[in-house]
């Protein structure tokens, strides 16, 4: 006969709790990424904002090519009770399987994921930045894609965490843009949940 003792419910709450800050990247792990910079956020933020039209607790995952034009983008609503990069991590990963295919063959990636993330708050960082974080690392390295930048939209505007850069507008609150006004191209507008190949990031003529 075999005796034993099942774990109490305050171990597993604290295995549980520790899984979950391991599962997150704090600003100087994320800065130290080699996270490659947007040439132009604003135009980024702008379009994606009007294209989604996110509300917070809603995740906007957008995949660029090299020359930074918009391929895929597909929306969510955040569904995790708690603040899980793994359970991030799959999201972000089974609505990128949707949009666009893998790039796991090639040696090097040539696309690059973007994830913005519309939340209530500030700008400053937050344990459920760290964890939509490490989940779009990790969805990438799964995908085949290179990992960029991760913004924040709040009501106060938009900032790319570690990079230090944001702006007013777009923000949570802010009515978007007519896509006309926007950078994407009014030819090539993709879809709702997701895009065909080299959709067109138009620069615009005045900053």
């Amino acid at each position: 006969m075999t005796f034993g003792f099942a774990p109490s419910a305050a171990m597993s709450a604290g295995a549980d709790s520790a899984n979950r800050i391991s599962r997150m990247l704090e600003p100087a792990e994320w800065a130290a990424a080699g996270i490659p910079l947007l040439r132009s956020p604003r135009e980024v933020v702008s379009g994606l904002h009007a294209r989604h039209r996110p509300t917070p607790a809603t995740a906007v995952v957008a995949v660029l090519d090299h020359e930074e034009r918009l391929a895929a983008s597909a929306s969510f609503a955040r569904r995790s009770v708690t603040a899980d990069g793994w359970e991030f991590r799959n999201s972000l990963l089974a609505h990128l399987r949707r949009v666009i295919p893998h790039d796991l063959r090639r040696r090097t990636p040539v696309r690059t994921a973007v994830l913005l993330y519309c939340r209530e708050g500030d700008e400053r960082w937050t344990e459920e930045d760290g964890a939509w974080m490490w989940g779009l690392r990790d969805a990438c390295t799964l995908h085949g894609l290179r990992c960029g930048a991760y913004i924040t939209l709040t009501s106060g505007g938009w900032q790319v965490l570690g990079e230090g850069r944001g702006g007013r507008r777009p923000s949570s609150i802010s009515q978007p843009s007519s896509l006309a006004d926007t950078s994407l191209d009014r030819d090539q507008v993709p879809s709702r949940r997701g895009g065909g190949a080299a959709q067109a990031l138009h620069r615009s003529a005045a900053r």
